[in-house]
């Protein structure tokens, strides 16, 4: 067995806490106080998966990492995929990562690994998997958070599925030379880590699932032979233990046999209630062991919160799956899929031919810089179901909204179901549903995307009786408003109503509109519009169509026989929200020039203009959302004014790219 000198990477921090820790069932730091475990795991990261790279799931050949790596040295080479892999980990996990991790207010990461990242058959170098966790220690150092080390693919796969690098058979149980292997590859990290204190744990092997004819008694025999490996090198870190059938059943793995040991279970799908976890709550209160659920995730935003705040409730530990994927609505944040890696997809999905190396470099490449957190997607709704403590209290604008104005139907508050929004299927209880469209939101509503308004890019369908949307409307201009809804539907026979802050806005029977891509706006009442915040809430009575927004349109008194002199009217912006223009109808009594000013949120003048009328009448002011210098001003909120020498007018607009 090859023994690892310790670690030259010399960290002369020590942190206050100490080592992590087992007391009476509870995790503690060095003090002795109670620490609540909250984290991510850093999941594709070290350990490629087919389903996270990209959402046409499971592709034939395209699901474990060596089948990933294969292709890729298939596609470009041996030298060019190592630099493409080298290119991917440093774009997949970075400082910024840890940062905003942190920011959120998590205090551990799950590193999931391979054990060829940390095992060199020739015994001549450190292997690459100590450099790769080094570095993230001194991203995590500032803000003093842990790191759980989790051997994702265990010599020979723990179970026979493509998570463990498996060749469909969990060869582990079943061969000594792997499970032989296994305990060597732990004492050697062991060694290499004994006295970092923000090492957190090293959780033993990621949901096992045992073959026929393998017994419990083998199961717990490699456990206990791995922990007295790791305890020849090392006493002080927390070693995590998870049970049977993906970590769910610890049949077997009972009484613990080390003191500074816990139990890790992994929760998904399912129903939210404490009956789905009080056997693992038995074995904390027989055995004095802590609890951490290691891994949950893949579901909606309502989940979430149930889960997450029902462990809290029972004092358990938690590790979201993941950070980051490819193309998903289920995490913080989802990488885009370009054009050129949809290349590659395509070919792999074998709907195209193979790409020249050269194209494939090209594709691979993109695919890795879309990683960057900063070229992501963010997914607010899932931050908020994660990190805001009232997120099953208030219901919160995901945007803000204006009237008048309109409202896209997609843009709805975030917030739990029933405080937001409510829909009739809105968790996954394991058959992959809740979100019909698969876009935008995390939530039951099924949203979809839409070509037919470059100002919305996203509509709301599949609507069912008992289902609605709300929407907290914070800038509110009192007065009269007619109200209208953009609506398609192939048939006639949908029934909607909705209310502003208890106000009726009217029951809406929804008349065919030749498709369900076909809008029309359907008129409801005109309606006195009081100041203050207002709730708009729209009731789903009986399904049929499908809703792209609401509008409030100011009805203006306007007599153009009997304007006084100077004065004009500017009329609602149109569309609002826009992209990439928006306009208002300026009617004025008189000739002469009109300053026309740009201003942000902030209260900044990015641009402004004058306009010379030489007639009386209506006329069009138009803004191209750019600044002084010419450039594409960035998505916000943005007023517009008009004014004349007695007079000033404005108007809000909010441009979304």
């Amino acid at each position: 067995m090859r023994i690892i000198i310790v670690s030259i990477l010399f960290f002369g921090f020590t942190f206050a806490q100490g080592f992590l820790h087992n007391m009476d069932g509870e995790v503690v730091d060095g003090n002795g106080e109670p620490i609540l475990l909250r984290g991510f795991g850093l999941g594709g990261w070290l350990v490629p998966e087919g389903y996270m790279l990209h959402n046409q799931a499971w592709i034939e050949g395209f699901e474990s990492p060596t089948d990933i790596e294969n292709h890729v040295i298939d596609l470009i080479g041996q030298d060019e995929a190592n630099d493409f892999w080298e290119l991917y980990r440093a774009n997949y996990v970075a400082q910024a990562d840890i940062d905003k991790i942190a920011e959120w207010g998590f205090n551990h990461i799950r590193v999931p690994f391979h054990y060829k990242q940390f095992y060199d058959s020739t015994g001549t170098e450190t292997p690459i998997g100590y450099a790769i966790v080094d570095e993230l220690i001194t991203w995590c150092q500032p803000h003093n958070i842990y790191i759980i080390l989790d051997m994702h693919c265990a010599p020979g796969a723990q179970n026979g599925g493509p998570i463990s690098d498996s060749d469909g058979i969990a060869r582990l149980w079943l061969e000594d030379s792997y499970k032989e292997l296994t305990i060597q590859i732990w004492k050697e990290i062991a060694t290499y880590y004994a006295d970092h204190t923000l090492i957190a744990g090293y959780d033993l092997i990621n949901e096992p699932v045992l073959p026929v004819g393998v017994s419990l008694e083998e199961f717990k025999q490699l456990y206990v032979d791995i922990t007295e490996a790791i305890r020849e090198v090392d006493n002080n870190h927390l070693i995590w233990i998870e049970g049977n059938w993906y970590g769910t059943d610890f049949n077997g793995l009972t009484p613990p046999w080390d003191d500074n040991m816990g139990y890790s279970f992994h929760k998904y799908w399912g129903q939210t209630d404490i009956s789905t976890i009080q056997s693992y709550i038995n074995l904390r209160n027989n055995y004095g062991v802590p609890l951490w659920m290691g891994e949950s995730g893949e579901n909606s935003n309502h989940w979430y919160y149930e889960v997450f705040k029902l462990l809290e409730e029972n004092n358990i530990g938690w590790n979201f799956w993941t950070h980051k994927k490819v193309d998903k609505i289920t995490s913080p944040y989802s990488a885009l899929v370009t054009p050129q890696y949809q290349v590659i997809i395509d070919y792999l999905r074998g709907v195209a031919g193979q790409p020249d190396p050269n194209i494939a470099g090209m594709g691979l490449t993109s695919f890795a810089n879309s990683l960057k957190i900063e070229n992501c997607i963010t997914r607010p709704g899932v931050i908020a179901s994660l990190t805001d403590a009232e997120y099953g209290e208030i219901s919160k604008p995901y945007i803000t909204h204006s009237i008048p104005g309109t409202i896209p139907a997609a843009y709805y508050d975030i917030g739990a179901r029933g405080l937001s929004y409510s829909d009739s299927d809105y968790w996954n209880d394991g058959d992959g549903g809740y979100n019909d469209g698969w876009v935008f939101r995390n939530d039951g509503v099924d949203v979809e995307g839409s070509d037919d308004d470059p100002n919305i890019p996203y509509t709301v369908g599949w609507t069912e009786a008992g289902e609605w949307l709300g929407y907290t409307i914070e800038d509110v201009l009192p007065g009269t408003y007619d109200v209208s809804f953009s609506i398609s539907a192939p048939s006639a026979g949908g029934i909607f109503y909705a209310q502003l802050s208890g106000q009726n806005l009217g029951v809406i029977d929804v008349p065919s509109t030749g498709g369900w891509y076909s809008w029309e706006d359907i008129p409801s009442q005109r309606i006195e519009i009081t100041e203050g915040e207002k709730f708009l809430k729209i009731q789903i009575v009986q399904a049929g169509f499908n809703i792209q927004s609401v509008t409030f349109d100011q009805v203006l008194s306007i007599d153009t026989q009997n304007l006084n002199p100077d004065s004009f009217i500017l009329g609602k912006p149109y569309p609002n929200p826009f992209n990439p223009s928006v306009e208002m109808n300026l009617l004025v009594d008189n000739s002469g020039t009109y300053h026309i000013n740009i201003h942000n949120i902030k209260g900044e003048l990015i641009n402004n203009w004058d306009v010379n009328f030489t007639q009386k009448g209506n006329h069009i002011i138009q803004w191209n959302a750019m600044n002084y210098s010419g450039s594409l001003v960035p998505s916000g909120v943005f007023f517009i004014s008009v004014t004349n020498q007695n007079k000033s007018k404005q108007r809000k607009v909010l441009l979304l790219r």
